[in-house]
């Protein structure tokens, strides 16, 4: 029986994730799912932001579904003791190194856009970012004394086997789309960009149905909100991909809107929205759980290799946002919002 561990973790995840386990459960009644602690909630229990016995957990399953870690009432933790430690450090152990976001307007929230309507129809792209090396993971980094005054540095290093990978997962997801991979870099300042341009164009030969062209970092933080339509499947080293990621988020109306999968070797995956923990509405029935439930879609289609029930999982998220329903975070001025269990529900409805 295939398994999923769920990690509702902090502030609105037990709610979003509640309503995504029913969904999971209407769809797929043989999977079977179990819950554990993550984050702040996992701090307030035993101390640590990711317990021995989540992590063993998570190896075993090899799939995990994740509600959102963090909150202000954390922010005096150390680095390593934070909730966020635990989510950096499960995709470490469970080998998660491709992050795959899609931003898709339905064209029922077209005007929920911060951007104008005819600004964002059409847009259906996904984000490719590389999740395990980069800024983020290289050495050394931290604070250091130089030359008589306080110092702190990072270090951004990839290995040729870190870019062919994450470049084989973008030229494959873009071949199940449209055909179009942008690939996005900072090659006129840094050498390690250069390098990762030379892997993708290496990695190109072997995937010629796939165009590929490449675009700077600051000129795509530009072009993404004037011509988001235009892309399909943008390619992105890890700093780049988390900035180029939430950008992307917001052409949709809403973080709310937007789910991910961080996917490995051997059917490996981690699913979760993208929004934060919301602390602010944690509790008050306002957040919006379809995030989280598209993320269930994701999940069946990466990781339990489900294409169908995922396909309905979205077609029903599609039918109640097209009927008008809405919660607080995409309700435009005289619209009448409803809160996360009723959002849930009206999902799970469509589903028959």
């Amino acid at each position: 029986m295939p398994r999923v561990l769920a990690l509702p973790g902090d502030g609105i995840g037990p709610e979003v994730m509640a309503e995504a386990l029913e969904v999971l459960a209407r769809v797929a009644p043989d999977v079977e799912s179990e819950r554990a602690l993550i984050g702040g909630a996992a701090i307030d229990a035993t101390g640590e932001p990711l317990p021995p016995d989540t992590l063993d957990r998570a190896r075993e399953c090899g799939v995990v579904l994740l509600g959102a870690v963090g909150g202000p009432r954390w922010d005096g933790q150390p680095q390593d003791k934070k909730p966020e430690a635990g989510l950096l450090g499960i995709r470490k152990a469970l080998g998660l190194y491709a992050n795959l976001r899609p931003a898709t307007v339905v064209p029922a929230l077209a005007a929920s856009s911060p951007l104008r309507p005819e600004g964002v129809r059409g847009v259906d792209l996904v984000v490719v970012r590389e999740l395990t090396g980069g800024l983020y993971y290289g050495q050394p980094r931290g604070r250091f004394e130089s030359e008589g005054e306080a110092a702190a540095r990072n270090t951004m290093v990839y290995r040729e086997s870190e870019v062919r990978r994450i470049a084989r997962v973008g030229f494959e997801t873009a071949a199940r789309r449209r055909g179009r991979l942008t690939n996005v870099h900072k090659a006129n300042v840094l050498e390690v960009c250069a390098f990762w341009n030379e892997i993708v164009e290496d990695e190109a030969r072997d995937h010629p149905g796939v165009s590929l062209d490449h675009q700077l970092v600051d000129s795509m933080a530009m072009v993404l909100l004037r011509d988001a339509a235009e892309f399909d499947t943008i390619l992105c080293p890890n700093l780049f991909g988390d900035i180029l990621s939430d950008e992307a988020a917001m052409l949709t109306g809403s973080l709310g809107m937007l789910p991910s999968a961080s996917l490995g070797e051997a059917g490996r995956g981690l699913f979760e929205p993208v929004h934060g923990s919301a602390p602010d509405i944690a509790g008050r029935d306002r957040a919006n759980p379809l995030a989280m439930i598209l993320s269930v879609a994701m999940l069946l289609e990466h990781a339990l290799e489900r294409p169908e029930p995922a396909a309905r999982v979205r077609a029903a998220v599609d039918r109640v946002l097209e009927a008008g329903h809405r919660t607080p975070d995409l309700a435009t001025s005289g619209e009448d919002p409803v809160g996360t269990r009723a959002m849930g529900r009206l999902v799970r409805e469509a589903l028959a």
